[in-house]
């Protein structure tokens, strides 16, 4: 298995988008990562934007980034909720900052905006969000994936192969 022993948290609240979640929680688990969901802590559950139902494992502000080797953000609209939550922006953050892998796809980059880890980096994400990446200070490029550093970014969920690829890559190089 290429990440036995690695942690990664995937980030969850309503309206996520169900590919985006559910696509990397198992290819990341098939890789042999211990893959958890973490929500908000508003809520025990959480709907996707076509209903279906996630369970979150634990809130944000009872995960310490030492404690994960990455942070996946899947996008829809739970990311303009996700970025509402101290915690969840500072596990974003924290993690960012220790070198940790940061995976954001499509509206994901909000939550990246919001963490305010942008700056420089160069990122890609749905073209809706295009300007709020350029003005948070990051250079956009409309490409199936993006890796600068120990940031991933992603546009939709048809880039998911792409996106998982360079995430479990990245974990590896660690």
């Amino acid at each position: 298995m290429e990440l036995k022993g690695k942690r990664v948290a995937i980030l969850a609240e309503d309206n996520y988008q169900e590919l985006e979640l559910w696509y990397p929680l198992l290819r990341l688990r098939e890789a042999g990562a211990e893959t958890f969901v973490v929500g908000t802590g508003t809520a025990e559950q959480y709907k996707s934007k076509l209903g279906y139902p996630v369970r979150a494992e634990v809130a944000a502000d009872q995960v310490r980034a030492e404690e994960i080797d990455a942070v996946i953000i899947p996008g829809g609209y739970a990311p303009d909720r996700l970025r509402r939550y101290p915690a969840v922006l500072r596990l974003v953050r924290d993690a960012f900052e220790q070198g940790k892998v940061i995976a954001a796809i499509c509206h994901a980059g909000w939550v990246l905006v919001s963490a305010g880890i942008l700056p420089g980096k160069t990122v890609t994400g749905v073209s809706a969000i295009k300007d709020d990446l350029t003005n948070a200070g990051a250079v956009y490029i409309d490409r199936e994936v993006v890796r600068d550093g120990n940031l991933i970014t992603s546009r939709v969920p048809s880039d998911l192969p792409a996106f998982c690829r360079t995430i479990i890559e990245a974990m590896q190089g660690r």
